[in-house]
């Protein structure tokens, strides 16, 4: 009994560190104590304690005057060195920036964990919805109930595919089963353009134009989704030209860009 206290308790301190790690975002630059404590309803001692150990580990500085904390480059820089290109040198942070930029629109950047999609980013841009306000980086749901859902399904090999969707069907609540023709027909409609319209999912009853990341490992997909809703009055071809010219910006094929030059012993033993 002992020992699944213990990794209950490890459980928590991970969860609670990566919590504050993802409370900084646009808005959120800097954070106080009682931000922390406020946001996720955490008592205010464990919560100085763990920001206090996350500055001695170099993820935090804390301003002596304002006593604030904000997050370092070695927060950022964590783990970069073992991902895609287009995660390591910041491309798809361009991307979502410029897509914020010039529709005003809520962005998010979703990866698949498991059966669910989980928000990895999300941008909230201007005209941001009130019902998205709240979402941030960590936010799970299953594959099926989001159109990057059915967009990452659609990397699966069919046979996989048929067996995740089966599995989501039956541990579905009730009231959220479906009709697994027609789901795997949606999935199925994703698989040639890598691009989809269809519902944001995470219970925001708002819409938004998905698109497959290029280049990503197998298994690992990645989906932009740029989030809006029934008051915006989206073009959807306009919206569809927007998402594919800042791909065509910002996620250039490597084959087209220009090498680098080297020193002649750079690449000596």
């Amino acid at each position: 009994m002992a020992g699944k206290t213990t990794s209950s308790n490890k459980a928590k301190i991970a969860r609670r560190v990566i919590e504050v790690l993802e409370y900084f975002d646009d808005t959120h630059k800097e954070a106080t104590v009682m931000d922390i404590v406020r946001r996720y309803n955490r008592p205010q001692s464990s919560t100085s304690e763990l920001l206090s150990s996350l500055v001695e580990l170099g993820l935090l500085h804390k301003d002596p005057y304002s006593r604030a904390y904000s997050l370092t480059p070695r927060a950022a820089l964590l783990g970069t060195s073992g991902q895609p290109e287009l995660v390591r040198d910041g491309r798809i942070v361009r991307l979502m920036d410029r897509l914020v930029a010039q529709t005003g629109l809520s962005v998010a950047l979703l990866s698949m964990v498991g059966l669910d999609a989980q928000i990895v980013s999300w941008r909230h841009g201007p005209r941001a919805m009130a019902a998205t306000r709240e979402l941030a980086g960590g936010v799970k749901e299953p594959l099926v109930q989001s159109a990057a859902g059915w967009l990452m399904l659609s990397t699966i090999a069919r046979q996989r595919c048929e067996g995740m969707v089966r599995r989501l069907n039956a541990e579905a609540e009730e009231a959220a089963k479906f009709n697994f023709g027609d789901m795997m027909a949606r999935i199925d409609a994703c698989r040639e353009p890598r691009h989809v319209f269809g519902p944001t999912g995470f219970s925001t009853g708002a819409d938004a134009l998905c698109g497959l990341l290029p280049r990503q490992p197998e298994g690992h997909p990645l989906v932009v989704s740029v989030v809006y809703g029934k008051d915006d009055k989206v073009n959807p071809e306009a919206l569809f030209q927007c998402l594919s010219d800042a791909m065509r910006k910002c996620l250039p094929d490597p084959e087209m860009t220009t090498n680098v030059e080297t020193f002649p012993n750079a690449n000596a033993a």
